[in-house]
């Protein structure tokens, strides 16, 4: 298994990947990005967002997308795990641990004191896995998000 930084080239497969995990997320649906946002996003002139690629004997077997986040209390930025898929075919021999360790690594080598992400609840196998590597759930805090036509609504109304 090789863990790598994605490039230009891998954007159709990232975008490929992104939609597999909104149907196995049961979200088929809400994915509305396209190979142009992959690109731009990743790796664009100012890129938000970073990927790194899994593959094993040259075809790539999976993906991380992270991006960086600030925690004011420890004055360091941190890592936002946004998505973690392995292909199916892939699930059980060590993609996804070698994903999140390389991701950890760069934590370790830059400084940073933070690595986390969401998972959803009926999301048993991969609640064990992230325990297993010894992430604690953040059960004490509730994730709220303004998206759509609330975010219109709320960027547009007016102060009182």
């Amino acid at each position: 298994m090789i863990i790598r930084d994605a490039v230009p080239e891998d954007a159709q497969f990232i975008l490929n990947l992104i939609i597999e995990l909104a149907v196995y997320e049961k979200a088929p649906d809400e994915v509305i990005a396209n190979i142009e946002d992959i690109r731009t996003s990743l790796f664009g002139d100012n890129p938000v967002s970073f990927c790194k690629i899994a593959e094993v004997e040259g075809e790539m077997a999976g993906f991380a997308i992270w991006f960086l986040n600030y925690s004011t209390w420890l004055g360091k930025p941190g890592i936002y795990l946004e998505d973690l898929f392995v292909k199916p075919e892939f699930r059980g021999s060590g993609i996804g641990l070698g994903l999140m360790k390389s991701l950890a690594d760069i934590c370790l080598t830059r400084g940073y004191e933070r690595f986390q992400w969401w998972v959803l609840d009926w999301n048993e196998t991969a609640i064990d896995f992230y325990k297993s590597i010894g992430a604690q759930p953040m059960a004490e805090w509730t994730v709220f998000r303004l998206s759509g036509e609330a975010l219109v609504n709320f960027a547009k109304k007016p102060n009182k």
